[in-house]
């Protein structure tokens, strides 16, 4: 019987963080350690002008389903894989956040024998960032209110606050609440409410800063509340960037930790990719990319939002360009998309899965026909999976003119994906020339039509009357030609999270807009997106526990 992920992880030998570290030829003056494997890297090793950047390798997948794609296991082999091979590689992954951990989607630090260690810290308190994060996120909110009580020299409409606190749990008790209500000493009373810290400005900060300056540049932008006149309040009106920056300063330093073989990973940072932009810090990706000749990172879900977010926020404000994508997917998330319920995913099912491939297809279009890359599938296998299943998949993904390979990581770990590995290196010598889904100078509305027609395939957008008066507004405040974060369910190209396969005809409704005007985007609420997940019936946190010498179990 196959030991379940954290019994695999707790049985494989550590190596000292100083001997991962080596690897990439960080010297030890340069690491703060968290213990014998979890260590920050200082800034300041990115100073070297003399280092050369390594070949940047996207993974990106279908629209996720219940059955799992295994995007991270995927991630995870495919840089033990190059390692197997003699390249110098390296992992750039996210943090988890709490809410997903507890809550049903689990955690971020892959499977089976493709894993990073320790995946206990990492799925739970890890080095703290997102602890320092929701507490930058709360300090602002607390200066805000405290303004407003102490004065109000700023003229802050209290009903116009756009600034929200945040908690790193799925809890939508908290999505919308009363604050300051009882004594006068309690403040004003008004309406407020709590996101996930995933998916707070301070984290898309965070993670698109290239240094401390730059980060309270961003920082001292971010627009937090409007006047009784309808004008913008900064976070650098308020003087909040330097205490915030001091809350962040270690949080800014990427994280460095290992995978079961041993392969050097960057994990951090970890904005929700269905609401934020769905990727790893640009300093730990710039970091690994600087001390590696090849780098596996991943964006968040699918490549309708992940990698669309990866290339045309990330990229741009990075100056980074992949030299190769990855597309996971698996046999049975696509029988899923082709009507096949969770339940019967173990039967060969060829018309089902017939039917979902049309996903896989527009995906790797948008790869390559939209962005303009070389891509590769990659077939995360089951042992469920039939020869005829796997034949009738092959043909039609050749018949796009693109590769196929399938992958054994989870039950394998990197020798299960060499052929994977090999097929990367060669992509990655491939000329290409990244190109973006609009431009930085199209309107706030033929911005998101453009994601929407392209990316998605929909014929258009339908406005409500509050995102028409947003876009125009932020327009008139010189926000019209920041780049634009789509906050759309995961689960569909559109933003009906039932529409699964590859819909057609169908108009993405735009239900509102917000800036996040630090981070340096347009975000677009689709749909019935929300900033705070809830938890299902039965959390996973129910089957977490602890035993006396202080060894998790039920965690994965």
């Amino acid at each position: 019987m196959m030991k379940s992920d954290i019994e695999i992880a707790q049985s494989t030998e550590m190596r000292p963080i100083e001997e991962i570290a080596s690897k990439l030829a960080i010297e030890d003056k340069h690491l703060e350690h968290y213990g014998k494997y979890k260590a920050k890297v200082d800034y300041n090793v990115l100073h070297n002008s003399e280092v050369k950047n390594g070949k940047l390798i996207l993974v990106t997948a279908i629209n996720p389903t219940p059955a799992g794609e295994g995007k991270t296991t995927t991630s995870v082999g495919l840089g033990d894989a190059l390692q197997k091979i003699g390249k110098k590689a390296a992992v750039a992954m996210r943090e988890p956040s709490l809410g997903p951990v507890f809550g049903i989607k689990g955690g971020a630090a892959g499977g089976g024998y493709a894993q990073v260690i320790p995946m206990e810290d990492i799925n739970l308190h890890f080095t703290g960032d997102i602890h320092a994060i929701g507490a930058a996120n709360n300090l602002v909110a607390a200066m805000i209110d405290n303004h407003i009580y102490q004065g109000n020299e700023l003229s802050i409409d209290p009903r116009r606050v756009t600034w929200r606190r945040a908690i790193d749990m799925n809890d939508r008790q908290l999505r919308s609440i009363v604050s300051g209500i009882g004594a006068k000493t309690n403040g004003m009373p008004r309406e407020d409410g709590f996101d996930i810290t995933v998916a707070s400005e301070i984290m898309a900060v965070l993670c698109l800063s290239n240094s401390l300056s730059e980060m309270k540049e961003k920082l001292r932008n971010c627009l937090v509340a409007y006047t009784f006149d309808n004008k913008p309040i900064t976070l650098g009106q308020l003087n909040a960037e330097g205490a915030v920056s001091a809350l962040l300063k270690d949080a800014l330093k990427p994280n460095l930790v290992q995978t079961l073989e041993h392969t050097p990973v960057f994990v951090h940072g970890g904005p929700f990719a269905n609401i934020a932009h769905g990727c790893n810090s640009l300093l730990a990706t710039k970091m690994a990319l600087a001390h590696a000749d090849y780098v596996v990172t991943e964006a968040g879900f699918g490549a309708d939002l992940g990698a669309e977010k990866f290339i045309d926020i990330k990229c741009r404000m990075g100056g980074l360009k992949p030299d190769a994508v990855v597309i996971v997917a698996t046999i049975r998330a696509l029988k899923m998309h082709g009507g096949v319920k969770k339940t019967d995913l173990n039967t060969e099912n060829i018309e089902a899965l017939k039917k979902g491939l049309p996903n896989l297809i527009k995906h790797i279009e948008n790869i390559q026909q939209v962005f303009s890359l070389p891509a590769v599938v990659a077939i995360n296998a089951f042992p469920q999976d039939t020869e005829e299943e796997l034949t009738v998949l092959k043909h039609a993904i050749e018949a796009t003119g693109s590769r196929i390979v399938q992958s054994n990581v989870w039950a394998e770990g990197g020798a299960g994906g060499v052929e994977l590995a090999e097929a990367v290196v060669d992509m990655c010598e491939e000329e290409s020339t990244l190109t973006f889904a609009y431009e930085l100078s199209d309107s706030i509305e033929s911005k998101v039509d453009k994601i929407v027609q392209k990316v998605y395939g929909g014929n258009g957008t339908e406005w409500s009357k509050s995102a028409r008066n947003a876009a125009k507004k932020l327009t008139d405040l010189g926000y019209g030609n920041l780049p634009i974060c789509m906050a759309k369910t995961q689960y569909s190209l559109s933003d009906n999270a039932a529409a699964l396969g590859r819909p057609e005809d169908f108009i993405v409704n735009v239900r509102n807009l917000s800036v996040s005007a630090g981070a340096g985007f347009i975000v677009v609420l689709t749909g019935n997106i929300m900033r705070m997940p809830g938890l299902p019936k039965v959390p996973s946190a129910v089957q977490v526990d602890v035993s006396e010498d202080g060894t998790i179990s039920g965690l994965f």
